[in-house]
């Protein structure tokens, strides 16, 4: 793996995103997931022998020396994208990377000029595209709980037989649900999520909610999610353009400043001598 020791000082925003965000944390169960976005060096953005998308840091792989080791109480996950695929992802509408958007200041780790642009360019990137994305999120969460996908309860056999499911990925469905809506409505989501609805999603997390009312409500907003894809008062599409021309020129800004001349300077005298 290549020397990414530039990744810090390249980050423009960084943030909390995890069950913490969200307001459902269950103090001493829950590991902490950060997220950031970072202007890579232009050489990784359009060079050929590595071109960077992403750096991870899990504190569970590190401390026992393998990539999948399961995220225990403490540890943390972090992920740093670069501008243009978390650009990429959000103006999908992806319901993970959303959440850099809305995280409260109590969240954020770090943020210069660029990453607060960035988070008051929000509405632009609302759109009905989103409740796909959200739908998915929410049918992937249900289908694992129900063991219909992937391993069932691999890491959390404890859960279900304590309580009789998983409640951790049923209250992830519900949440997903919630803010799915609230965001086609609205074009953002609360966080820390609203209070009736993280007062549901925590009974549920303590299994203090039958699973077929969890799975009852759950089909609720899935219905509701598919008639927003129709109903929303969002626009279509995200502003694309608008977003693509902040990034192209934030990404530049940054260059010129590292290269001046090397890649910049030939062009800028060319410029000055017509």
């Amino acid at each position: 793996m290549s020397n990414r020791d530039w990744v810090d000082n390249a980050t423009i925003f960084r943030c909390e995103v995890g069950s913490g965000v969200h307001g459902i944390a269950s103090p001493g169960t829950d590991d902490r997931d950060e997220m950031g976005v970072c202007l890579e060096p232009m050489v990784q953005a359009m060079g050929i022998i590595e071109t960077f998308e992403q750096h991870i840091v899990r504190t569970a792989a590190i401390r026992e020396q393998r990539h999948d080791a399961p995220s225990q109480p403490g540890d943390m996950d972090l992920v740093i994208y670069s501008l243009r695929k978390w650009v990429r992802l959000a103006l999908k509408g992806n319901p993970t990377v959303l959440v850099l958007l809305f995280a409260p200041e109590s969240a954020v780790v770090c943020q210069d000029a660029r990453g607060q642009n960035l988070r008051e360019m929000a509405p632009l990137f609302a759109s009905r595209a989103a409740g796909s994305q959200f739908l998915g999120y929410l049918q992937a969460q249900r289908m694992r709980l129900l063991g219909e996908r992937g391993q069932k309860n691999v890491n959390r056999r404890e859960l279900v037989e304590q309580f009789g499911y998983d409640t951790k990925y049923a209250g992830h469905m519900l949440r997903l649900g919630y803010q799915g809506v609230e965001f086609m409505e609205t074009g953002r989501f609360t966080l820390p999520m609203r209070e009736r609805e993280r007062t549901r999603v925590m009974a549920v997390r303590r299994g203090e909610v039958d699973i077929n009312a969890v799975l009852t409500e759950t089909g609720e907003l899935e219905a509701r999610l598919k008639d927003l894809l129709d109903t929303s008062p969002l626009p279509e599409k995200p502003d694309t353009a608008a977003v693509e021309a902040w990034m192209v020129e934030t990404y530049l800004e940054k260059w010129k400043a590292s290269h001046p001349y090397r890649y910049f300077g030939p062009a800028q005298k060319s410029e000055a001598a017509r």
